[in-house]
């Protein structure tokens, strides 16, 4: 029959060694590949999200800039109001004494 010699059962061995390290080795690979891809997808995903976020953020400051320059426009305006409403006021062009206008600002009475 077969007649195993220590040879033989040396290089059975190695190859039962060699195959299942082989399957351990591509069983691992597989694993770190399949949480790779997951991790790849959750920052996809947290990317995008990131991105959604920055839009927002994007349309926030442009309407604020919209409304600061609106409100600028507006200030000027009822500036321009104010002072053509005062030039033909004679108490408004009189001369107040400094401590007069101060008193005033202090806003106490």
């Amino acid at each position: 029959m077969f007649k195993l010699s220590k040879v033989n059962i040396a290089n059975t061995a190695l190859i039962i060694i060699g195959f299942v390290f082989t399957i351990y080795f591509g069983y691992n690979n597989y694993q770190e590949k399949k949480q790779l891809q997951k991790d790849k997808a959750e920052l996809f995903g947290k990317i995008e999200q990131l991105e959604q976020n920055i839009a927002k953020n994007n349309q926030i400051i442009t309407q604020r800039e919209r409304e600061k320059a609106q409100d600028a426009m507006s200030i000027k305006q009822l500036q321009e109001q104010i002072k053509d409403a005062l030039k033909n006021n004679q108490c408004a062009n009189d001369f107040m004494p400094s401590n007069v206008s101060d008193w005033m600002r202090s806003g106490k009475n």
